[in-house]
């Protein structure tokens, strides 16, 4: 059984996923909203309001539509190292020199 530990709307109908694995997967939900909880999200500005809900370990919309994440990593295609980086970096802000945890290391002179 899968779940999702990160959530990132990406464009159109696709998210990108990342699951307690540690892989990550985009899916394209295109193809899969259909019916009464799930066709309202084919209204993107409601689409992108997908989030992840760490009480559930998956995906949930506003209108309280959430998907299996097992049919998640099932339909979503797995990324690679490369891809994952290109989003990182095109989404990371600028200034640099900062480490896995997002601060900006201090110098000797800086302490």
């Amino acid at each position: 059984m899968h779940y999702i530990t990160e959530v990132e709307y990406e464009s159109g109908y696709c998210l990108r996923l990342r699951f307690e694995d540690g892989s990550f997967r985009g899916a394209d939900l295109a193809d899969h909203l259909d019916g009464d909880v799930f066709e309202p999200l084919r209204d993107v500005n409601l689409f992108r309001t997908a989030r992840l809900n760490t009480d559930i370990d998956t995906v949930v919309w506003d209108n309280g539509a959430d998907m299996s994440p097992d049919f998640l990593y099932e339909i979503g295609k797995p990324l690679d190292d490369a891809t994952v980086l290109k989003v990182a970096e095109e989404r990371a802000p600028y200034g640099g020199g900062r480490d896995s945890a997002g601060q900006t290391p201090t110098g000797p002179e800086e302490q």
